[in-house]
């Protein structure tokens, strides 16, 4: 029985590209040096899921390896602290369905965060007191430096959660290569950014979670 929901971030919990798209444009601003760019919502967009160092070689290619690292450390940095001030928008009804399924008598389950974001990123989402009163744990590729497989399985690890219990719920295919990794099934969210090739279950609205785990632990069963 699925009793252990580990989260994507962007794209499952929440949107905060708007957000995101300013912070960083604050900090280009200051270093026309080093490059002309200018995000766009629909720019960061197509970088959410990736790891930073992914993102830095996609969006900065010109940029020497020293420059682009202290590039992206303010950029982490400063949107860090431009979230706390302005959050993402939480999707409707996630709040209401993570706290029914924690209480459920019948299968009480427990949730999780693992991301490819940078520490101080997940906090600035659970600055949200609703939302840290209903995370177990968390943790990071800014901490792990590892892919995503591998830091839910350290997650998994440090919790004493069996393969057979938990589940990975994110918007992207590298979302379900890495739910593959850690062996435990993985749940599309098709209201994300991205797409999934052989996902055990497809929502399209948070709301539906409990269902698509009813389902998808049958099949294990």
């Amino acid at each position: 029985m699925i009793s252990n929901i580990i989260l994507d971030v962007d794209g499952t919990i929440w949107d905060s590209a708007p957000q995101v798209t300013n912070a960083w444009n604050e900090v280009l601003a200051a270093h026309r040096d080093l490059t002309n760019l200018v995000l766009t919502v629909s720019d960061t967009y197509s970088q959410m899921g990736k790891t930073m160092t992914d993102i830095a070689l996609s969006l900065f290619p010109a940029v020497s390896d020293t420059e682009r690292a202290l590039l992206m450390d303010e950029c982490m940095s400063h949107e860090n602290e431009y979230l706390s001030a302005h959050p993402g928008v939480i999707y409707p009804g996630l709040k209401e369905t993570v706290h029914a399924m924690i209480s459920s008598r019948t299968n009480p389950c427990r949730f999780y965060i693992v991301s490819n974001c940078q520490e101080g990123y997940i906090e600035a989402m659970l600055a949200d007191k609703e939302m840290a009163e209903m995370i177990t744990d968390y943790d990071c590729f800014g901490r792990t430096k590892l892919p995503k497989g591998d830091t839910i399985r350290i997650l998994m690890e440090r919790n004493h959660l069996s393969q057979s219990t938990c589940l990975y719920l994110g918007d992207t295919r590298m979302d379900e290569i890495a739910a593959d990794k850690a062996g435990i099934p993985f749940i599309h969210v098709s209201y994300g950014f991205g797409s999934a090739q052989h996902p055990a279950a497809v929502i399209s609205d948070i709301r539906e979670l409990p269902e698509a785990v009813r389902t998808v632990s049958g099949k294990g069963a």
